[in-house]
């Protein structure tokens, strides 16, 4: 089944169109990347497809149900999703923010329960925070804080996941480290993970589909290999660059001319 789509999706603040009129289909258990340049869009359309944005027409189907006509509860049991800003509360531990993932499955007649339990060590376990849970959130480092809240994401056990720049503001160290622990997830609980990266070799490297976001539409979307072109990456980031291949993964790999290069050398 198709877990995640669009129909006709158009999304808008007032009256400035953002997405307009898209249909798309987010392949089930694979690793989908959105790029594009600053503000065409990619969050917005993120953040739709996590039902946080009303569309102005169309609609969000999950599983082939108008997501809009889930309960809020329903759609957390089966997505999750992971903003590009983040804040906790002052003094909030890793395990009391890891927890928060589990309130989608509690209610009156439904407390605290073993499973409940086993899904939030599973996470912490598998974000490598276990020895940390104590820490307060507040005082970790940045690579920490944020496997801190894909844990937190992690423990609402849903299929699919969405992250807005998972890998912002961190050095190059952490930034690998949260794109391996999410590339094992996929690859191991064949987890359906859709993410906006902006740096193009690490979506390269880490995404089996991609999906470049322009002019209000999807401009191309594929694997690396087809979608990521010389032409593609001039027309969407107004950019010359060359394409070789990574001489480790084998994925492409933008290498970008910069105006100052140019001029040195044709001097």
């Amino acid at each position: 089944m198709k877990t995640l789509e669009t129909e006709n999706l158009t999304l808008a603040y007032g009256e400035r169109i953002i997405i307009n009129e898209l249909n798309m289909t987010i392949p089930e258990g694979k690793v989908t990347v959105f790029i594009g340049s600053n503000g065409c869009g990619k969050s917005t359309l993120l953040r739709s497809l996590a039902r946080l944005l009303k569309p102005k027409s169309g609609s969000v189907l999950l599983d082939g149900h108008s997501i809009s006509r889930l309960s809020t509860k329903e759609v957390a049991r089966r997505l999750a999703i992971l903003p590009q800003s983040t804040a906790a509360p002052e003094g909030l531990t890793v395990l009391q923010l890891v927890k928060q993932g589990r309130y989608p499955y509690q209610s009156w007649l439904r407390q605290w329960s073993e499973e409940d339990e086993k899904m939030v060590t599973w996470a912490l376990d598998a974000t490598q925070m276990s020895e940390l849970a104590e820490q307060p959130v507040d005082s970790l480092s940045g690579g920490q804080r944020q496997r801190a809240w894909i844990a937190m994401v992690l423990a609402q056990g849903t299929h699919t996941l969405l992250l807005d720049e998972p890998t912002t503001y961190l050095d190059m160290t952490h930034q690998l480290e949260v794109l391996d622990i999410l590339a094992e997830l996929n690859r191991n609980e064949k987890r359906t993970v859709v993410m906006v990266l902006h740096d193009l070799n690490l979506a390269c490297r880490y995404a089996d589909h991609i999906v470049a976001v322009q002019n209000q539409t999807v401009y191309a979307e594929g694997a690396p290999e087809s979608v990521m072109t010389e032409d593609l990456v001039r027309a969407v980031f107004n950019l010359d660059c060359r394409i070789i291949k990574d001489p480790i993964y084998g994925t492409p790999m933008c290498i970008p001319y910069s105006k100052h290069e140019r001029k040195r050398n044709a001097g």
